[in-house]
């Protein structure tokens, strides 16, 4: 029919070839073309904050899977475990707004360094922390340097890459988290096997070090940041948070981190106590989900440019609320690895698609910053909510109830979201 668009046309019988194909030739545009693959004029800058962050995720991710059972053998109850992620949270959800807003006026790349500097010094920290009011505070003071890395890096990747392949740049880019956080747990429980726990603090303190010399040495200078010059003025930060739109974005993403939050805080507990899984399971555990999502990042963002991003939402949604459900019928460590394994496939699929609606629309009001750093803030409460919901079900019910509490939040966000979000 004429006057559909190509996303409307996306439920055919050619759906399999167009699924085969375009995965298979980003496939082999990634192999054979290498940085031309980058979707972007400004590929330098694109390959080192690809490489900032995963270097220091991976720092993040060797420490974060040990911090409740550290915190436990301190003698943490559930709700101070929380409160241990929690912290983090709150922080970073306070900062970000601001942080945002200030990286759009005034430049990307003071935010970046300053927050790995901050990054570097917390690690070091942990190391002389003897009781878990001390993890609090550490846990605080890193969430603000977390305020300053990732919805700022985010913004200018979203600056420099090419209209119309908002999802491909942002699934490529993505690659450095996803990737960087299933690394990282596995690397942390050997280190922790191999060494100590606070070996594994040292490591994050020496990767955030070379991530800030990266920044340094091949980030382009602050005079030469505004690449895409705008045409008018940034949308004040109180325009942006009454976008609907962004809204619907918000809510889903708030949903999908409460999971995570589930899964990182209390997923290694309840295999250790449940199950008696040792410190190389609980790290597999705990990447294998963020192993798929990243596995997915290229594909399912190449996707999203040619499908309707809000059905992929949706959909990774419904695989998302499954998969943080499974863990509550669990019967062995197979049981509870198919779980998040399935919980990764929904945020493989959903996430790129996300991203790139957020890129859309921090172009549109001129605030890639703030867009970002609202979506980020979103991410933080819902880790928190997560964590914390987690933590109140260990100490009143059973930790094992916490998944279907996830489960019900997440099916909660897939309803909200179409809603929210009608642009067509």
């Amino acid at each position: 029919m004429p006057g559909l668009g190509p996303r409307r046309t996306l439920f055919n019988m050619d759906l399999f070839f167009g699924i085969r194909e375009p995965v298979s030739q980003a496939v082999a545009r990634i192999l054979h073309r290498g940085s031309r693959a980058i979707p972007s004029d400004h590929k330098k800058v694109f390959i080192t904050l690809f490489f900032i962050i995963f270097i220091t995720v991976t720092g993040v991710g060797i420490v974060v899977p040990l911090l409740p059972i550290y915190a436990h053998d301190l003698g943490a109850a559930g709700i101070y475990v929380a409160m241990i992620f929690g912290a983090f949270s709150i922080s970073r959800a306070f900062f970000l707004p601001w942080f945002g807003s200030l990286s759009d006026k005034k430049g990307r790349k003071p935010f970046i360094l300053a927050g790995l500097f901050t990054y570097m010094m917390v690690a070091v920290a942990f190391v002389w922390t003897s009781n878990v009011e001390g993890l609090i505070a550490i846990r605080f003071i890193q969430g603000a340097g977390s305020a300053m890395i990732m919805p700022v890096v985010q913004a200018y990747v979203g600056e420099i890459c090419h209209e119309g392949a908002e999802g491909y740049a942002m699934g490529l880019f993505n690659l450095s988290m996803f990737l960087s956080l299933s690394f990282g747990p596995i690397m942390g429980g050997m280190v922790q096997q191999a060494w100590s726990l606070d070996a594994a603090f040292y490591c994050m303190s020496v990767l955030s070090a070379l991530g800030a010399v990266l920044c340094l040495i091949f980030l382009p200078p602050l005079s030469q940041e505004k690449i895409r010059i705008n045409k008018r003025a940034p949308a004040s930060l109180a325009v942006v948070i009454r976008d609907r739109e962004l809204a619907g974005l918000v809510v889903f993403r708030y949903a999908y981190t409460a999971c995570i939050g589930i899964v990182w805080c209390f997923m290694p507990l309840y295999a250790g106590k449940t199950f008696g899984l040792a410190g190389g399971k609980i790290g597999l555990l705990v990447s294998a989900g963020v192993f798929v999502s990243g596995a997915l990042q290229l594909p399912m963002g190449y996707a999203a440019d040619r499908w309707s991003r809000k059905i992929m939402v949706v959909v990774g949604g419904i695989l998302s609320t499954a998969g943080i459900l499974y863990p509550f019928w669990a019967t062995s460590f197979m049981d509870l690895l198919t779980g998040v394994c399935i919980f990764g496939l929904g945020g493989g699929i959903a996430m790129p698609a996300l991203t790139a609606l957020a890129v859309v629309k921090g172009g549109q009001r001129q605030a890639q910053g703030s867009v970002m750093a609202i979506l980020t803030a979103a991410h933080s409460l819902g880790m928190f909510t997560g964590s914390v919901m987690a933590g109140l079900a260990m100490d009143f019910f059973s930790l094992s109830y916490a998944f279907p509490c996830g489960s019900l939040v997440m099916a909660l966000g897939v309803i909200v979201f179409p809603f929210l979000y009608r642009h067509h």
